[in-house]
């Protein structure tokens, strides 16, 4: 940790992700924020659960985790902190809030819902059952049948076929920061992305956005196709005095897409919302 007094911004990462995604934002704000970044269980630099099969990688887990984090980087424990999320983490800092609303300075969504997204995910409502199959086979197959989703990632193809799809887009995303995420899928174990994604499914926390009264910038992409545009406008529309940016041809991995554009938006979201309000109330 840094400066104890300067702001912090904490950064929850989405499902089988690790830190590398905010590497573009960690950049714009270093020397002047302190800047956390930090791995789920199981994923990057974390340790593994010893049981996997009964571990809990709940979202309200990993806002309890994340509080735990705080507590050890010393200012973070001292202060309230900027909270972003992006997929997953969306839920991940909703759940914080909820939990810890005096810890909260702001909440800035990136490319993620609120609650149940596996019900749209890809816009479909298909996705979820086809999920449930996939695990049960995985599961029936023990470890090799856990090994079955690598060749869907650890191909030298999977890039172009990310890009052909319209799962990120080739104009924008750079191959060695998708190839991050790859690389990290391959390397992490399967049962742990797969019991998360199951444990995320039915998360929900469309009924707290209205209790919501920290200042809270949304950030969704046009062509998001883990995330539909919808859930993002509607996140907006429920939590109170909310901003929404979307950003034109950007994918679900528009953090890395476009990030001038973030970083710019993120500034002057801090600059009038957030950074004033934290003066009227000293003043006062």
């Amino acid at each position: 940790m840094g400066d104890p007094s300067a702001p912090t911004l904490v950064c929850c990462n989405g499902v089988g992700v690790s830190t590398f995604f905010w590497k573009y934002i960690a950049q714009h704000y270093k020397g002047r924020f302190n800047v956390v970044l930090w791995d789920y269980r199981g994923h990057g630099l974390s340790s593994m659960p010893v049981d996997v099969a009964r571990a809990d990688l709940t979202i309200e887990r990993n806002a309890k985790d994340l509080e735990a984090v705080l507590q050890n980087v010393g200012g973070g424990a001292h202060q309230p902190v900027i909270l972003l999320g992006h997929s997953m983490g969306c839920q991940v800092i909703l759940e914080y809030a909820k939990q810890f609303p005096t810890r909260v300075r702001a909440i800035i969504p990136m490319f993620g819902t609120f609650g149940k997204p596996l019900d749209t995910m890809l816009n479909t409502k298909y996705f979820r059952p086809v999920f449930g199959v996939i695990q049960k086979v995985a599961a029936a197959g023990g470890k090799a049948g856990m090994r079955m989703m690598r060749p869907l990632y650890a191909s030298p193809f999977a890039f172009t076929i990310g890009t052909r799809t319209g799962l990120v887009d080739r104009y924008y995303a750079g191959r060695a920061d998708v190839q991050n995420y790859l690389d990290h899928l391959n390397h992490m174990d399967p049962r742990v992305f797969l019991r998360m994604v199951a444990q995320m499914a039915d998360h929900d926390m469309e009924s707290f956005l209205p209790q919501i009264t920290a200042p809270t910038l949304v950030i969704a992409a046009e062509k998001d196709l883990f995330t539909p545009l919808h859930r993002s406008q509607t996140m907006a529309r429920l939590i109170p005095h909310s901003e929404l940016i979307i950003l034109p041809e950007g994918s679900h991995a528009a953090i890395v897409e476009h990030p001038e554009t973030i970083n710019l938006r993120i500034d002057r979201f801090l600059e009038q919302r957030v950074f004033p309000a934290v003066k009227q109330a000293s003043a006062g």
